[in-house]
């Protein structure tokens, strides 16, 4: 058996990891994408690009190509009850994308492994041993066929995901907490309005929130907290008829909407967890995403912020590779845990905002996002803060 020597073996070819990937390979670096799954991307699953993202696309063109097939979300909607409680808009969050797009993910992926030469991405390939080593790490795996595979790199990024296998290998414990919340998602033909088909809605009703985003193709995902009664979902998958007619009763019940079930391409559940490893990496092995921090989907920024990471990371272990000086990168570390800690503390807030209240605690709700969202100000701030101009 040879061994394969690399600069960057990166774990996990999933969004975050092919992003990773596609800006090492940009920067002239040898890189091996080791994936354990050995099927195409399928799957809407996440769907929000914010504004830093598309920033950080541009690098290899992914930018362009992503806005050629996503639906641009300029304003966001308030409701409750029946009433429109005020408007969010996103034309201040950003000098160069004023929007928040959404795309499927499997698109992004397809779109991503795109920018990646024959070889690159192995998939069916699973990590099962790492030998760290002062100038190198040796990675171990098994191959599509269950053969033994090894590559030497310089630097292995973590980029497999909440549980991550990286993670484990190294030792580094992941903490955090688990929470009662659970919802339900699924996409349907698009039911609102024409005049609100490029509109993100939020109703925050007395029974508990429903979000929803248009899509592509004149489509609209449905996220709405569901009580314990309502039938699980496979998450991620395809469509069950069952869950679909339930929560297109729910939305309608809540909202006023009317999603046709039959027209439903996918659906999913989920309950909310929030995690963050002890520390982001060791030695030549660096987490990203969901390995280093995972965190509510609720506002949409978990993958968002893995892209971040391998952006802020890239250029470090480009020098890296050309100097032979690994890490400690302490501040590259800070970032990035603070940055996580920020978005998780977000995430938190949305799901608060959501939750049930009954009829008399909704108005009080009702009269605070009122306030909040007739003020200028304070409505450009918020619009900033969901869009991660932050970040």
């Amino acid at each position: 058996m040879t061994t394969e020597r690399v600069d960057v073996l990166v774990v996990g070819g999933g969004p975050v990891g092919l992003f990773a990937a596609a800006l090492l390979r940009a920067r002239g670096l040898v890189v091996a994408v080791w994936e354990r799954r050995d099927a195409p991307p399928v799957g809407s699953r996440a769907i929000g690009i914010h504004a830093p993202s598309l920033d950080a696309f541009a690098a290899i063109g992914l930018d362009t190509a992503v806005l050629a097939e996503a639906v641009l979300v300029r304003t966001g909607v308030a409701r409750s009850r029946g009433r429109v409680l005020g408007t969010l808009s996103f034309d201040r969050a950003s000098a160069t994308h004023p929007y928040v797009a959404t795309l499927d993910q499997h698109r992004t992926e397809t779109l991503l492994r795109d920018r990646l030469e024959l070889g690159v991405l192995r998939t069916g390939t699973s990590l099962t041993g790492l030998d760290r080593h002062r100038t190198h790490v040796r990675a171990h795996g098994t191959g599509p066929g269950g053969e033994p595979v090894v590559v030497e790199a310089a630097f292995v990024v973590g980029a497999d995901g909440a549980r991550s296998a990286v993670r484990d290998l190294l030792g580094i414990a992941a903490t955090g907490r688990d929470y009662r919340d659970r919802y339900v998602m699924g996409d349907f033909a698009d039911p609102e309005p024409v005049g609100a088909r490029s509109t993100a809605l939020v109703d925050v009703g007395p029974d508990g929130v429903v979000e929803s985003f248009p899509l592509p193709d004149g489509r609209r995902r449905y996220v709405a907290l569901v009580p314990d009664d309502v039938a699980p979902a496979a998450r991620g998958g395809a469509p069950d008829q069952e869950v679909a007619a339930r929560l297109a009763a729910i939305v309608t019940e809540r909202t006023g909407a009317t999603p046709d079930p039959r027209t439903c391409t996918m659906t999913s559940g989920f309950r909310v967890r929030r995690r963050q490893a002890a520390r982001i990496g060791v030695g030549r092995v660096v987490l990203v995403g969901d390995a280093a921090h995972e965190i509510s989907p609720i506002g949409g920024q978990g993958m968002n912020l893995g892209w971040l990471d391998v952006a802020e990371l890239a250029p470090v272990l480009a020098d890296a590779v050309a100097t032979g000086v690994a890490g400690p990168w302490p501040e590259y570390a800070a970032r990035r845990q603070t940055a996580a800690r920020r978005a998780a503390r977000q995430a938190e807030a949305n799901m608060a905002l959501g939750r049930p209240t009954g009829v008399l605690g909704s108005v009080g709700r009702e009269a605070v996002l009122r306030s909040v969202l007739a003020v200028p100000s304070a409505a450009h701030g918020l619009a900033a803060v969901y869009a991660m101009r932050w970040a």
